[in-house]
């Protein structure tokens, strides 16, 4: 088959976006599609495979796009266009600005096309608009997925059952979807390594994720201050991202000293594997990923009970959530697995087997049965009645 990949983001891999797109780009490929990418990233072109969009600028809203680290691709019909060509069919990572040219061409064309739902209202609320809280705000963004993008799909991907509901309990009715993970690679799993010597005879936390509004690391900073285990305790917040300065500024608040870096998929199999806690602050999740490959490495979390997040539903005991956005509870439940840790050995036992699931390959198989099955839609005949 020929499919089109559409992403409006496609750049370093500093988002879960751009990775989803990224892993489903290789497995396609490695399955034996041929894959072209919509994107706008200037790096890669003149790559085979490869239709460069501009860029949209945001004007006034520029610098916080900038903040973000994200680049977003501007819709060009006439790349569009030869991106579609004799393409079976179209999946579609965002509901943006290139991915709404692109339904619009490819239903004229005759071409289906699935989209991914990578993308809550509250991410975009969180950053444009300071209304991450505002249920009115959010509701219209997603009626606003819906009426300018989704609507004129033919198949929606949704990586959790969370978000799913979510929009359809928003839009007002049931959508024709499939709920599959983004899937957790084979390469996340126990092992033994030595410790870095900062690590030595510390309980150590890790927290993956950007630094972002949404992802509320502050949250453990506060939590590990506030523990009467403090000076045992080390933090790991592994990633990248805008919030850096601020976090580090609540940390020397707090006088904590985290670890702040990002590392590749390789070094963060490994630092997992030194850890003793996973904590999950993020209020804001459509799947977590990076909270499954830690699990899947045998670390035993602690999630954030946000409504907003469906982390929480990771969590196998009481134990395992936090109050929302509480680091006084954080602390409590941190407290507890440092007290515990013959409960804790168990606990990581039964998590990677409920990692099993999401197993990255399996997820691929049935992102591709997906497509398959979209790319047998008859278009044409649907148009001609």
């Amino acid at each position: 088959m020929i499919i089109t990949v559409v992403a409006d983001v496609l750049g370093a891999p500093n988002n879960g976006t751009t990775i989803a797109a990224l892993n489903l780009i290789k497995a396609l490929t490695e399955k034996g599609h041929t894959v072209r990418v919509v994107c706008p990233d200037k790096e890669k072109r003149g790559r085979q495979g490869f239709y460069i969009v501009p860029t949209l600028q945001f004007g006034p809203l520029q610098p916080i796009v900038d903040h973000n680290g994200v680049i977003l691709a501007k819709g060009d019909a006439m790349t569009i266009g030869r991106a579609l060509h004799d393409a079976d069919e179209v999946h579609i990572m965002l509901p943006f600005a290139v991915g709404r040219e692109t339904v619009k061409i490819a239903n004229h064309m005759g071409i289906p096309v699935s989209a991914g739902f990578h993308a809550q209202a509250e991410n975009l609320t969180a950053h444009f608009f300071n209304l991450m809280n505002n249920r009115t705000a959010n509701h219209l963004i997603y009626l606003n997925f819906w009426n300018h993008f989704y609507r004129y799909v033919d198949a929606i991907h949704y990586p959790t059952q969370f978000i799913r509901e979510e929009f359809e309990r928003a839009i007002g009715h049931p959508t024709k979807g499939y709920v599959i993970s983004n899937g957790v690679s084979s390469a996340f799993h126990h092992l033994s390594v030595a410790r870095l010597p900062e690590f030595q005879g510390k309980f150590v936390i890790l927290c993956t994720g950007r630094y972002s509004k949404e992802k509320e690391q502050s949250l453990l900073i506060k939590a590990v201050a506030a523990s009467p285990h403090k000076d045992d305790l080390r933090i790991v917040f592994a990633g990248e991202g805008p919030r850096l300065k601020r976090l580090q500024k609540c940390a020397a608040k707090h006088q904590v000293e985290p670890l702040f870096r990002f590392f590749d998929r390789d070094e963060l199999v490994k630092i997992i594997n030194m850890c003793d806690l996973y904590v999950h602050t993020s209020s804001i999740e459509i799947e977590a990923i990076g909270c499954l490959e830690a699990l899947s490495c045998g670390l035993v979390p602690v999630i954030n009970d946000s409504p907003n997040s469906a982390t929480r539903y990771f969590a196998l005991t009481p134990n395992n959530l936090f109050k929302m956005n509480d680091y006084r509870d954080l602390a409590k439940k941190i407290d507890y697995w440092v007290e515990h840790p013959e409960e804790k050995a168990k606990l990581a036992l039964r998590y990677a087997s409920y990692c099993g699931q999401f197993d990255f390959d399996r997820c691929m198989d049935q992102m591709e049965q997906m497509i398959v099955a979209t790319s047998k839609i008859d278009k044409k005949a649907e148009t001609r009645s």
